[in-house]
């Protein structure tokens, strides 16, 4: 099993929301919320995430259910944002374990959370508090595609 890097996410990023959750039947208010929280407007019937929040929104989703599933309540799920990034940093009460990516699962045993978001965020890290362990991936505040247009 793979491990992830140990480090904080960069000090002068600044929360812009926060959601404790105690059960999955939050997960779908959280991706409502971040969409939100990410674009200024709430998620229209049928709209469609851009690139960049989509992917935040993803990655919330897995880093959260796998904070529910195996951790101690209650998940706490931040926002941040630093200059160009932003930061999605779970945080459960469970310090006795160590995050590690699944590699050796087989396709559908589940485990592939910390997978998805090292595939879908620039970087993935965790660190522990004295209270929770947190789990942050952090993504480009602007999709390159749309910047190149502007």
């Amino acid at each position: 099993m793979g491990s992830l890097h140990t480090s904080p996410p960069p000090p002068r990023a600044v929360e812009i929301r926060r959601w404790a959750l105690a059960s999955g039947a939050e997960l779908r208010g959280l991706r409502a919320s971040l969409h939100e929280a990410l674009n200024g407007h709430a998620l229209a019937e049928g709209e469609e995430l851009d690139d960049i929040p989509e992917r935040v929104v993803l990655v919330a989703t897995e880093l959260a259910t796998n904070a529910l599933l195996h951790g101690l309540p209650p998940t706490t799920v931040r926002l941040l944002r630093d200059d160009d990034l932003f930061i999605l940093d779970v945080a459960d009460h469970d310090l006795t374990t160590v995050p590690e990516m699944a590699e050796t699962r087989p396709l559908g045993a589940g485990g592939r959370g910390l997978q998805l978001a090292r595939a879908f965020s620039l970087n993935v890290g965790w660190y522990a508090t004295e209270g929770a362990k947190h789990i942050w991936a952090s993504f480009p505040r602007r999709d390159e595609g749309s910047a190149k247009h502007e």
